[in-house]
C-alpha cells in the first residue's frame, strides 16, 4: 500500500497545470450509454476513479479505450451493444459515481440493476431523491441485496422538484430525461460547473436542454442521442488544491489551465487571508502577502464555498493568525482529517458541523492517515510546512482523484515522494 513522505518547510514556485475535472468526466462517460455512436472525451484526468468507471462500462458491454502517448487524455467510448447493464458491487464498491449510470442506463434499455454507491466514508449521499425522480418519470424501482432495479418501457417527462440541491441526482435525472418521451422540468437543481458540463455533451449529442447551471433545467425528450466530441472541464478542486498549497507556503504558485471564474468563492476568501491573487483568463497566480489572517468559512452549494475545500481550507486555517470558524453544511461526517492534523500539531475543536481552529500553530512532523479524498489532500499541505518529515499512509483515497499529485508538487520545490510503486511510479 503506497505512502507519501514529505518534508515540509519549501515554498512552492513556478507553474502547475491542472488537469481535467473528474467529477465532470464521470458522468459524462456515463452518458455516452445513451447512445450506439462513438463518444470522444478530451482532458480526461488520468485517476483511479475513471480507471474504475472505464472497468464498470466494458462490464456492461461497451468498447472503451483510454489514451496513451499524445493521446493520454483521451477516451473513447462506443455502447453500441449493452449486453449486460448491471453495475456490479465489486466494480463500484470504491467510487461514489455508481448512480450516475442508472439514469441512462434505464433511459436505452429499459432496465438497470446497480449496485448501491460506495466510496469514500464522508457521510450520505441519499439515493432517494434519484428513485424519486426516476420513479416520477414511470419508472418502477426495487432493492434488494445491495442492488436498485429499475424498468421501464420508457420513461416519461416529469416536473421534478428536488427536496435538496444534490449534484449527482440532476445529473442522473438530467440524463434519464434526455431519451424521456416529452417535456421534464426540474426545479432546485445544482448549479456546479460539472452539472454544465454534463449539460453540454448531452446537447452535443442532441439533447434538447435549456437552464443547465441554474435552479430550474428544462429538457424536451428526444427518441434518439448520437455520437460527440467534448473536452471536459478543468477541475476546480485541484485548481483550489494547489490555490492553497502555493498560500500555505508563502510561495509564488502559477495554477495554469483553469477556469478562474469556477474558483470565486476560494479567491475571495484566500484575498480575505491577505494572500495576494492575480487572475489570468485560464490562469490564477498566488503569492505570499505576509501572515495570513484568519478567516471564517461555511461549506455551500456553488457557487458557494464547496465542500471539497473545506478540509484544505482548514489546513491554512492553522497557519493563519488568529481563530477561523469552518461549518460544514453538506456532508455530517466530513471533519474526519481534524483528528489527524491535530496530531500534528493544529489546535482545532469540533461541536457538530462547526470546527473552531485558533492558529497560528507550528505543525510537526507525525505518522497520519488519510481517510478520504479531500482529507488526504488536507494531510499533505499541513505537511508542506510540518516541521521535519510526515508519512502519509492510504494515500490511494488521493489517487483516486488527483492526477500525480505529487509530481506536480514536486516539479514547483515540494519535497515530497511515494514509498511503493503500486501504480508504476515511485
Amino acid at each position: 500500500m503506497d505512502k507519501f513522505v514529505v518534508r515540509g518547510g519549501n515554498p512552492l514556485l513556478g507553474t502547475i497545470k491542472v488537469s481535467g475535472a473528474k467529477n465532470s468526466a464521470l458522468p459524462c462517460m456515463a452518458a455516452a450509454i445513451l447512445t450506439e455512436d462513438e463518444v470522444i472525451l478530451e482532458n480526461i484526468p488520468q485517476v483511479n476513479d475513471i480507471e474504475t468507471e472505464r472497468k464498470l462500462l466494458t462490464s456492461m458491454g461497451a468498447e472503451v479505450e483510454l489514451g496513451y502517448g499524445r493521446a493520454q487524455h483521451r477516451t473513447r467510448i462506443k455502447c453500441a451493444i449493452l449486453s449486460d447493464p448491471v453495475a456490479k458491487y465489486e466494480i463500484v464498491k470504491t467510487m461514489r459515481a455508481s448512480s450516475l449510470v442508472l439514469g441512462p442506463l434505464i433511459a436505452r434499455t429499459g432496465i438497470a440493476r446497480v449496485a448501491m454507491p460506495g466510496g469514500c466514508a464522508i457521510g450520505g449521499r441519499p439515493i432517494d431523491l434519484h428513485i424519486n425522480g426516476l420513479e416520477a418519470m414511470g419508472a418502477t424501482i426495487t432493492q434488494d441485496h445491495g442492488y436498485l432495479e429499475a424498468r421501464a418501457d420508457r420513461l416519461k417527462g416529469a416536473h421534478i422538484v428536488f427536496d435538496k440541491i444534490t449534484v449527482t441526482g440532476t445529473e442522473d435525472l438530467l440524463m434519464a430525461a434526455t431519451l424521456a418521451e416529452g417535456e421534464s422540468v426540474f426545479e432546485n437543481c445544482a448549479r456546479e460547473p460539472e452539472v454544465t458540463d454534463l449539460a453540454a455533451l448531452l446537447i452535443a449529442m442532441g439533447a434538447k436542454i435549456e437552464g443547465a447551471g441554474t435552479g430550474t433545467i428544462r429538457i424536451q425528450g428526444v427518441s434518439k442521442l448520437h455520437g460527440a466530441r467534448h473536452r471536459i472541464n478543468p477541475d476546480r478542486i485541484e485548481a483550489g488544491t494547489f490555490l492553497i498549497a502555493g498560500a500555505i507556503t508563502g510561495g509564488d504558485l502559477n495554477v495554469d489551465c483553469c477556469e478562474p471564474k469556477h474558483l470565486g468563492a476560494l479567491i475571495t476568501k484566500l484575498e480575505q487571508c491577505g494572500v495576494k491573487i492575480d487572475v489570468g483568463t485560464d490562469h490564477v497566480r498566488v503569492r505570499s502577502g505576509g501572515e495570513l489572517k484568519a478567516a471564517d468559512i461555511t461549506t455551500e452549494e456553488y457557487p458557494g464555498f464547496p465542500t471539497d475545500m473545506q478540509a484544505q481550507y482548514m489546513a491554512l486555517a492553522t497557519q493563519a493568525e488568529g481563530t477561523s470558524t469552518v461549518i460544514e453544511n453538506i456532508f455530517e461526517n466530513r471533519f474526519m482529517h481534524v483528528q489527524e492534523l491535530i496530531r500534528m500539531g493544529a489546535n482545532i475543536t469540533i461541536s457538530g458541523r462547526t470546527a473552531t481552529v485558533r492558529g497560528k500553530t507550528p505543525l510537526q512532523s507525525a505518522a497520519v492517515m488519510c481517510s478520504d479524498l479531500r482529507a488526504s489532500a488536507s494531510l499533505v499541505l499541513a505537511a508542506l510546512v510540518a516541521d521535519g518529515e510526515t508519512i502519509l499512509d492510504r494515500v490511494y483515497h488521493l489517487d483516486r482523484g488527483y492526477e500525480h499529485f505529487e509530481e506536480k508538487l514536486r516539479g514547483v520545490g515540494a519535497q515530497i515522494r511515494r514509498m511503493g510503486d503500486v501504480f508504476g511510479r515511485k
